[in-house]
C-alpha cells in the first residue's frame, strides 16, 4: 500500500507517512486508524489506502462493497490508483454488478495519466469491444504507450496485434520483435507465440530447435498450448529426437488442463500406441473429450473409431455423425472417409447420421456419443 499522489493540505504527508510505515511493518490497526482519520477529512491517498485494504482484507474483514467506495471516493478526486483498481472492481464485478462500460470509463481517465497497466487495459478493452465499441486501432495505440513503458502484457498484445494484421498491416518480424521483448520478461504466452513463428518459419527462419526451446519455457510455466505443441515435435521428432514417451508426457500435461489439442493428440498415441500400451478405449476416450470440444481431428477419429468398432461397439450411423462433424470442424480428411462409410449405408440410415449430427451441433457437441 503506497500514497503515490497526495492531495489536500501538506499537513496531511507527515501522518501519510505515518499510516504507510505502520502498514509495512504489519501494523494494520494503526494504518487504518490513521488512515480512516484523513480519509474522514477527504484526503484521496487516505482513502484509496482504505479501500486497498478492505479490498485485501488486511487490518479489516475483507470488503469488496467497502472497497469500491473508498476507491469511487479516491477515484472522484482523480487519485489515478484508484480510478485504476476501481475499473478493475467494475472489470471482475467484486463489490459492485460487473460492468465493462463503467471499467472502461475508469481506465481511460487512468490511462491518461500513463500508468502502463490502465493504457494496457484500456487497449484490451478496445481489442475485445468489451465496454467500447471493438476498434483494433485505439487497441494499438494503448498497447502502443503501455509496451513503450516495458508493460510485458502490452507488448505481447502488440505482437498479436502484428502478426493478425488488426489496427496495422500484418508484419510477422514484428510481431517477432515484440514477443521477444515480452517473452523476456517471462510472459509464456509470448513465449509460446515465439515458438509457432519459429516452428512455421514466420518472420523468421524456420527452426524447429528454437521452436521447441520457446515451446519449453512457456510448457514449464504451465502453458497448455506450448506444452502439446511440444509433444508435437516430440512425436514427430523436429528439432528434438523423436521420443514417443515424452511426447505423450506433454499431451498429458496439456490435456489434463482440458487442452483439446492435447486430448486429441493423446487420443492418437493409445490409439497407435505409441509411448503407451495400445488401448482402444482409452483412446476413444480422449477423443471423445476433445471432440466435445469442438476439436476436427478428434471428432473424425471418433467417427474411425465407431467404423472399425475399436474402442467402441461398430456402428456406421455414429461414425458418419461424427465424420461429417469433423468435416464440417474443417478436417479436410474426413470428407473421404465419410463417403467411405455412407457407401455402406441406406438412404434412411444416412438421414438418422446427418440428424444425429445436426442435433449434436445444436447442443454444441455436450452429451454426444
Amino acid at each position: 500500500m503506497t500514497a503515490l499522489l497526495l492531495s489536500g493540505p501538506s499537513a496531511w504527508a507527515g501522518p501519510l507517512q505515518e499510516a504507510d510505515a505502520a502498514y509495512g511493518r504489519g501494523d494494520y490497526a494503526n494504518a487504518l486508524r490513521i488512515d480512516r482519520s484523513l480519509a474522514a477529512q477527504g484526503n484521496a491517498a487516505a482513502q484509496f489506502n482504505l479501500g486497498a485494504m478492505y479490498d485485501s482484507g488486511k487490518g479489516v474483514a475483507q470488503d469488496y462493497a467497502q472497497a469500491v467506495r473508498w476507491y469511487r471516493l479516491a477515484a472522484a478526486q482523480g487519485f489515478v490508483k484508484a480510478q485504476f483498481n476501481l475499473a478493475q472492481m467494475y472489470d471482475d464485478g467484486r463489490g459492485v454488478a460487473q460492468d465493462h462500460i463503467e471499467a472502461a470509463k475508469w481506465n481511460q481517465l487512468a490511462a491518461a495519466h500513463g500508468p502502463a497497466s490502465a493504457q494496457y487495459n484500456l487497449g484490451w478493452s478496445y481489442y475485445n469491444g468489451q465496454g467500447v465499441a471493438q476498434d483494433y486501432a485505439k487497441a494499438l495505440k494503448w498497447f502502443r504507450l503501455a509496451a513503450a513503458k516495458g508493460d510485458a502484457y502490452a507488448q505481447s498484445s502488440l505482437g498479436v496485434s502484428y502478426y493478425n494484421g488488426q489496427g496495422v498491416a500484418q508484419d510477422y518480424a514484428k510481431a517477432l520483435k515484440w514477443f521477444r521483448l515480452a517473452a523476456a520478461q517471462g510472459d509464456a504466452n509470448s513465449q509460446y507465440n515465439l515458438g509457432v513463428l519459429y516452428e512455421k518459419g514466420q518472420g523468421v527462419v524456420q527452426n524447429y530447435a528454437e521452436a521447441v526451446k520457446w515451446y519449453r519455457l512457456a510448457a514449464a510455466q504451465g502453458f497448455a498450448a506450448a506444452q502439446s505443441n511440444l509433444g508435437v515435435l516430440y512425436e514427430k521428432g523436429q528439432g528434438v529426437v523423436q521420443n514417443y514417451a515424452e511426447a505423450v508426457k506433454w499431451f498429458r500435461l496439456a490435456a489434463a488442463q482440458g487442452d483439446a489439442h492435447g486430448q486429441s493428440e493423446i487420443g492418437v498415441m493409445y490409439y497407435n500406441g505409441q509411448g503407451v500400451v495400445q488401448n482402444y478405449a482409452e483412446a476413444v476416450k480422449w477423443f471423445r473429450l476433445a471432440a466435445a470440444q469442438g476439436e476436427a481431428v478428434a471428432q473424425s477419429n471418433l467417427g474411425v473409431s465407431y467404423y472399425n468398432g475399436q474402442g467402441v461397439a461398430q456402428d456406421y450411423a455414429k461414425a458418419l455423425k461424427w465424420l461429417n462433424l469433423g468435416a464440417a470442424s474443417g478436417d479436410v480428411g474426413a470428407m473421404n472417409k465419410r463417403d467411405i462409410v455412407a457407401n455402406l449405408m441406406t438412404p434412411q440410415q444416412i438421414g438418422q447420421a446427418q440428424q444425429m449430427a445436426r442435433d449434436c451441433q445444436q447442443r454444441n457437441f455436450k452429451g454426444c456419443d
